[in-house]
């Protein structure tokens, strides 16, 4: 797993936007620096809805700072794409149903009780302009969210 400090890991995965899914490769971005990638386990259901809503409640903060945020999680770019339509999250999504970016970045997670393996941990990076892993939280828990003050002043300080 990256740490605080290393290159973070490159990847291209399907963005969830507007149009039709198209290719979305980490380092052809970073000039939208500093990135926040923030992974969740499944889009719709009611932790991962909660997380996203708090990070767009706080989407203005970002942009004063000029970060992008993204959400990641292992669902089709269009069941991202639905779940940022029904709440009108203002911030890009990235499907990783191949599992690149959880399997590189080390937070793979089973729910064996409920059959689903190889999902997203709750995770925050942030990326600066180098590409440089500048915050990193894994949550044990998938219930525990993101200390949302902590991101903020990660990207502040990247």
């Amino acid at each position: 797993m990256p740490d605080v400090g290393d290159q973070s890991p490159d990847f291209t995965v399907p963005l969830a936007h507007d149009g039709d899914p198209e290719p979305f490769t980490l380092s052809d971005h970073l000039d939208e620096a500093p990135i926040v990638l923030a992974l969740f386990p499944g889009a719709f259901t009611p932790p991962c809805r909660e997380e996203m809503s708090q990070f767009q409640n706080g989407i203005d903060e970002y942009r004063d700072v000029n970060a992008t945020l993204y959400g990641v999680s292992v669902d089709s770019p269009f069941a991202q794409k639905a779940f940022r339509e029904e709440h009108g999250f203002e911030f890009e999504m990235l499907g990783d149903s191949n599992k690149e970016v959880i399997e590189d970045y080390g937070v793979q997670i089973d729910f064996a009780d409920m059959g689903y393996y190889s999902l997203a941990q709750r995770a925050v990076f942030v990326v600066n302009g180098d590409g440089e892993i500048t915050y990193k939280r894994v949550a044990d828990d998938p219930h525990t969210q993101p200390d949302f003050d902590a991101v903020q002043e990660a990207v502040e300080a990247a």
